[in-house]
């Protein structure tokens, strides 16, 4: 394990941390959220810029949900796992899976908001429900007169899909893992809450199976309950297979190029 930081991987957890900062004090922290965090596409709220920035910020929207756990979990794994793979990988590799990997998450982590929220509103279109009304009610969390009680049991459904917001480096870095464990099988690997070596290439995929089970189930495991899971999905899966591409097209046997 590398035990020193490399020069991205400094770069990084810089641009996060002053992300952070910002978050503590622009706007008492709910303008630089509204700005930077990724909205459900479908909310007004949402703007293309937020699919890069939320990738660097950490924290809730106003003061009272800053967390700071947050943001050392994450810059502790990326210095320990980054500086591995940068060092392994070159910067230039390191920075596209990383990069890849959030974005990755973008994708499964929306994806699987969609196929939640469609047949919610589809349904609630076809109840007599106008699209301007469901908006409204997402939008203000009021209810309007004469909602019957399966209009509002899909509304209270929606309601935290439409009004989701999602920050964190999270997904990039469960994209570095992934590479990680791919070049480092059979490194060890500890949780804190779990002090038990465990090798990388088994540790890396129970990780994985623990984000679907809490995303299908809600039951969380290690994270708090409001964590995108599918976006931790997301981004190793994105890591896996951009490792494999590489491994079985660009590297031979015994050297990762640079």
């Amino acid at each position: 394990m590398i035990r020193g930081i490399t020069d991205t991987v400094k770069h990084l957890i810089i641009i996060n941390v002053i992300m952070f900062i910002g978050t503590l004090f622009v706007g008492n922290g709910n303008l630089f959220y509204e700005w930077f965090a990724l909205y459900f596409p479908k909310n007004e709220m949402f703007q293309p810029w937020q699919i890069i920035t939320h990738m660097f910020m950490h924290g809730g929207a106003s003061l009272q949900n800053l967390s700071i756990t947050h943001i050392l979990f994450n810059m502790f794994a990326l210095w320990m796992f980054g500086s591995a793979v940068e060092a392994q990988l070159g910067s230039k590799k390191f920075l596209f899976i990383y990069m890849s990997a959030g974005f990755g998450a973008v994708l499964f982590q929306l994806g699987y908001y969609y196929f939640n929220y469609v047949p919610l509103y589809s349904e609630l279109i076809s109840s007599g429900l106008t699209s301007s009304e469901i908006i409204q009610m997402f939008t203000t969390n009021e209810v309007i007169q004469g909602v019957n009680d399966s209009q509002f049991a899909l509304l209270k459904d929606g309601f935290p899909i439409y009004n989701a917001s999602m920050v964190g480096a999270s997904g990039c870095i469960m994209g570095i893992l992934a590479a990680f464990g791919m070049m480092n099988p059979e490194a060890k690997l500890m949780l804190i809450f779990l002090p038990i070596p465990i090798k990388a290439k088994y540790f890396i995929p129970g990780i994985i199976l623990l984000d679907v089970i809490s995303a299908v189930t809600g039951q969380s495991f290690f994270s708090p309950s409001n964590t995108a899971y599918m976006a931790h999905v997301g981004g190793a899966l994105t890591g896996f297979i951009i490792m494999w591409y590489w491994k079985k097209n660009q590297f031979n046997k015994n050297r990762w190029d640079r």
